[in-house]
């Protein structure tokens, strides 16, 4: 039986601190991006969210608030437990938490490789492809 996955706002220092440190493993160390990119100023503007699986941080995500849209970023899963759910569980408790904040739409940009991921999930891509910190990405759009 599969292990649940908990997932919650990150309160505490020790929460935000256990997504900081999610994030930089998935995306300055094995994805390459510039620090500068992924610590962008804009933490102190967002909700962060964590997803533990038996009390183990497993993955983690931020939600800047955009008037009538919120905006899901930074979201990432410990490369041990990919495939097991999480990342959609993640997407699914911001999209929940935007529809709480009487949000009309969740909006992200995606790296292509992950367009059927979102797209499973009932994201629509739009606009053009473009770059976001040496990676193709696409904006899309989920109305709440």
């Amino acid at each position: 039986m599969a292990e649940r996955v908990e997932i919650a706002v990150a309160r505490t220092p020790a929460d935000i601190a256990a997504c900081m440190a999610l994030r930089w493993q998935a995306f300055v160390v094995e994805q390459g991006v510039p620090e500068a990119d992924e610590l962008d100023g804009e933490d102190d503007a967002c909700v962060h969210v964590l997803a533990r699986v038996g009390g183990a941080a497993a993955g983690a995500a931020r939600v800047r608030s955009l008037g009538e849209a919120v905006k899901i970023q930074r979201v990432c899963v410990e490369a041990a437990r990919r495939g097991q759910g999480i990342g959609a569980a993640l997407i699914r408790f911001c999209a929940d938490q935007g529809r709480a904040q009487g949000a009309a739409r969740a909006v992200l940009g995606a790296q292509v490789q992950a367009l059927p991921f979102y797209e499973g999930l009932g994201f629509e891509a739009y606009g053009p492809v473009y770059d976001d910190a040496g990676i193709a990405h696409r904006d899309m759009a989920l109305t709440l």
